[in-house]
């Protein structure tokens, strides 16, 4: 191994690093990619976006099958079987893995289970960098170039650590039994997704948090309507809490906090989520043997990812400015695999990057939002179509939520999307093209939308910026 020379060297096995690893690879490049778990795929394949989303589509079952005679469907007493659950979970997880296993076989990239470090500042163009193989033994790979994609962990409350009552993504997914109850502390996406799972298997949820709105980086109507529909749902939501505690006893936790009028609540739970965010994995990967000084533990790069270190990129989570969020590292990778192969690439634009949160209703959106885009200077006019006016949302029978739309109203630019309602994480994509290709509100009104499809109330909210919806 130590006389090999590689072109490209990435470290974590993520959607950022296998992405890259495999574009890096597909540009004719000798790679190689460190990851220390024994399987690929990082904390979005293996404990965050995948199995939350798979668990999210078996609690939409079950509040289908709750409701089973509306459709004409006769169910006699369904029961939820968690285990089941958990299994079904664990084997999406399982094909995906194996796949990754096969993609590298067949992109020919040398997959290394092991924990690599930096060792110093490259030496005639070449990096050096030491493995500690899962089997107990060493290795030192030397590349020309280096992506560092070491992904996060979820942070936890000061004074706590994770166990089997105080739980983060990664023990949450792995209980035995369904709880009765839940108390969900932060209610950015990986809170209300969980809030929503766990509501639609029938336990008692409550959502604390410290921000004056829930899904704080959505537009504030967006948020304004889940809160209104969480709560319709029987969800507790408390906001602008502070000086939160969780005692634990015998069953579960009692978790204590300052409501916003300044008064002491409190709330018995058998489990604890904690959801206030990732921390960046950065503190052990030989950052202090080169260049780069980390930001609170957030490594800074320029617009095609490239660190303080020369030959050094980052990419995912651990990189400082943009968003925690799966899709963006995986572009990421592709910018950075072409940059290295001297082929196209354009940076990452920040206000063109989808977000999605799959919730029931589901949130997605894209671009600014409309109080950003006022303060960014634009005259700003805006178009909103409530689902109820759409013929799919009806047949799906998902009635609540709305598209809004945000434009320039000088040139009529399509400034933002944002949605809540029926697949509204898929709906999005057509939202983030039309951004992408700056498009105008008048040319979205002429675009054609098949029918009947949820898709359509993207097509009335475009003209409901004009005061011409059709449906409402």
């Amino acid at each position: 191994m130590a006389d090999t020379i590689y072109d490209v060297v990435v470290l974590g096995g993520g959607p950022a690093g296998y992405t890259c690893a495999i574009r890096a690879s597909q540009y004719g490049l000798k790679t190689a990619l460190i990851d220390a778990n024994e399987r690929l795929g990082g904390t979005c394949l293996l404990w965050g976006c995948i199995p939350t989303k798979a668990m999210l589509f078996t609690a939409e079952l079950w509040d289908h099958l709750k409701h089973a005679d509306r459709y004409g469907i006769d169910v006699t007493a369904p029961k939820l079987n968690w285990k089941g659950v958990l299994a079904r979970k664990d084997d999406v997880i399982m094909r995906h893995t194996k796949g990754l296993d096969f993609l590298m076989k067949k992109n020919k990239i040398n997959a290394i289970k092991g924990y690599g470090r930096l060792t110093g500042s490259a030496k005639d163009g070449i990096h050096t960098i030491d493995v500690k193989l899962n089997d107990g033994k060493t290795d030192t790979i030397k590349a020309k170039k280096v992506v560092l994609a070491t992904g996060s962990d979820a942070r936890m409350l000061p004074g706590y650590k994770a166990d089997d009552t105080i739980l983060t993504n990664y023990e949450i997914l792995k209980i035995e039994q369904m709880p009765k109850s839940l108390v969900v502390i932060g209610s950015g996406a990986v809170g209300v997704e969980f809030a929503s799972i766990f509501k639609s298997f029938d336990a008692e949820v409550t959502i604390l948090e410290m921000l004056p709105r829930v899904v704080p980086v959505e537009d504030e109507d967006i948020s304004k309507e889940l809160l209104r529909l969480y709560k319709k749902r029987g969800i507790d939501v408390n906001l602008s809490i502070k000086d939160t505690k969780i005692e634990k006893n015998k069953d579960g936790a009692l978790v204590t906090w300052t409501d916003a009028n300044g008064k002491p609540q409190s709330k018995q739970a058998e489990k604890v989520l904690v959801a206030v965010g990732r921390s960046p994995r950065t503190g052990d990967i030989g950052l202090d043997k080169v260049k780069i000084t980390p930001e609170r533990g957030f490594i800074m790069t320029n617009e095609w990812m490239e660190t303080t270190e020369p030959g050094i990129y980052a990419i995912g989570d651990i990189v400082g400015g943009l968003p925690q969020l799966a899709h963006v590292g995986s572009m990421a990778g592709m910018v950075v695999a072409a940059k290295i192969a001297g082929k196209y690439a354009r940076p990452i634009n920040r206000t063109r990057i989808p977000g999605c949160t799959y919730t029931d209703p589901q949130i997605a959106s894209v671009g600014l939002t409309e109080t950003q885009a006022k303060e960014k200077g634009y005259q700003v006019k805006t178009g909103k179509f409530p689902f109820v006016g759409n013929s799919k949302a009806t047949i799906v029978d998902a009635h609540d939520g709305f598209v809004k739309v945000v434009s320039d109203a000088k040139y009529g630019e399509i400034l933002g999307v944002h949605i809540i309602g029926p697949y509204a994480t898929e709906i999005i994509a057509e939202a983030v093209t039309a951004i992408e290709l700056e498009a105008t509100v008048e040319e979205m009104m002429f675009t054609i939308h098949a029918h009947p499809t949820v898709a359509e109330a993207l097509l009335d909210a475009f003209s409901s910026v004009e005061g011409m919806p059709i449906n409402v």
